[in-house]
């Protein structure tokens, strides 16, 4: 299909457009894209603002076609994940792309960057077995992370207003499930621990009522980790009550900073987070190709980002085909 970019003029005005292939310079790799995920958080909010963009993206699978001739540990035919934006061909520094665990679908690798957004929440949680985890909102992030925190030993109460993903989470591994538009997941949580309130919580929805909820539902001194993408002002969130009374301690994750909790510095690199959760899934541990709800042509990029604007329960990973 030549070179080509997802352009988004402004306010749900995307397209594909052409543009010039870049010259191979030192130290650089050619990929051709194979899949392309879209986020359903940062991205979207793009799609629904007024800022011009072009090239954005998220997470990439491709195929290396061309390498510069300092380049010695990369090779042509190899399969590799990493971020070069939502474009047919990307021209990168041949240390930002990764290699495919062999055996591995590509597909899988679109995961690679919400899979450390999720285990970033879950590191930030500082979790230990038999911790009594509240996980807010599953929709990919949020299922991965309820997975994550199983496999750390945590007992978890996965929490949503979509009966799907509940059922989704309780297969990952949940102990418990609430449905947010019928039963207060405070009340459950402390229910399920004798009165005395989940030991964290992650935020994962990017919604201020579940946030607030979040913090109602974890016990004193515990932990809640704000992980969801917040926008606007912040209606639904009271911290006059059990936030100050149960002094409880608010901390942001967000994958791209410094490492997501005080031990970890020093050890735990944006980097080594993203390979670790690649290596979960490359050993089986994590298995992410069934939240794949969509794959969808590169051509078709505004009808991919539409599916995603419905905010239809059945929606979770839109992937691009190119």
């Amino acid at each position: 299909m030549g070179n080509w970019v997802v352009s988004l003029a402004g306010p749900r005005r995307v397209s594909l457009e052409p543009c010039p292939t870049d010259p191979l310079g030192p130290g650089q790799v050619r990929v051709r894209t194979r899949y392309s995920g879209i986020s359903a958080g940062t991205e979207l909010t793009l799609f629904r603002g007024s800022n011009p963009l072009v090239g954005f993206g998220y997470e990439e699978v491709g195929e290396i076609v061309e390498v510069a001739e300092d380049v010695a540990d990369r090779h042509p035919g190899q399969l590799v994940w990493g971020i070069w934006g939502h474009r047919a061909e990307g021209v990168v520094p041949a240390g930002a792309v990764n290699p495919l665990a062999p055996g591995l679908d590509p597909l899988a690798a679109v995961f690679a960057r919400p899979g450390a957004i999720a285990l970033t929440a879950v590191l930030a949680g500082d979790l230990h077995l038999g911790d009594w985890v509240g996980i807010f909102g599953q929709g990919v992030i949020g299922l991965l992370a309820t997975r994550l925190a199983s496999l750390s030993g945590a007992r978890v109460v996965a929490v949503d207003r979509v009966p799907a993903r509940l059922e989704r989470a309780a297969r990952l591994g949940a102990r418990r499930t609430v449905d947010a538009g019928v039963d207060s997941a405070a009340a459950v949580l402390h229910e399920a621990t004798g009165g005395r309130g989940a030991d964290v919580c992650l935020e994962l929805s990017g919604a201020y009522p579940a946030l607030h909820e979040a913090i109602r539902a974890t016990t004193h001194a515990g932990r809640v980790v704000a992980a969801g993408f917040y926008q606007g002002h912040a209606d639904g969130l009271g911290l006059g009550e059990e936030f100050h009374h149960n002094r409880i301690q608010l901390v942001a994750a967000q994958v791209s900073g410094p490492a997501p909790a005080p031990g970890l510095a020093g050890r735990w690199s944006g980097a080594r987070i993203a390979h670790t959760f690649m290596d979960l899934v490359a050993e089986g541990s994590v298995d992410p190709l069934p939240l794949v709800s969509h794959v969808v042509d590169a051509r078709a990029v505004a009808d991919a980002l539409a599916l995603l604007d419905r905010g239809a329960g059945d929606v979770l990973q839109v992937v691009l085909r190119f």
